[in-house]
């Protein structure tokens, strides 16, 4: 059975590798990942939150010159998420994609309001990131 996907994207005014080089790093997601808000711990091969989810673990793509920061979460059910993330370089601008799959389970109404929550942190990465770039302008 095929899931709904939906893909959110944001433009932000900055280098793609200043937006990888920045998003990429668990240890700054806390700042505008909101599900992450208690933050990220290091553990062996993967990164442990507590958050809405739980206690969850998280394993991250390595890091990579194609900005993919993919990444895997796993609930303390054994509930497995895949999580596709990329950034693209878009001129002198960066485009930030997260595509969600819409689980088995999960009706119309939660995967819209999971929609509205990647979309709202990654305006937040947006707006952290090209704060950074008007105050050093």
């Amino acid at each position: 059975m095929t899931m709904s996907v939906r893909t959110v994207e944001v433009v932000i005014e900055q280098a793609a590798d200043a937006v990888y080089a920045y998003a990429s790093r668990p240890e700054t997601m806390p700042l505008w990942a909101s599900g992450l808000a208690s933050g990220l711990r290091p553990a062996e091969d993967h990164w442990i939150v507590s958050g809405p989810l739980g206690t969850v673990r998280v394993f991250f793509t390595p890091v990579n010159d194609l900005g993919v920061m993919d990444h895997t979460v796993v609930t303390e059910t054994g509930v497995t998420t895949y999580n596709a993330f990329r950034v693209i370089p878009n001129g002198e601008a960066a485009i930030v994609l997260f595509t969600l799959v819409q689980q088995t389970g999960t009706d119309d109404a939660s995967f819209a309001r999971d929609i509205d929550w990647v979309r709202k942190d990654l305006t937040r990465l947006k707006a952290i990131l090209e704060e950074d770039t008007s105050e050093t302008a």
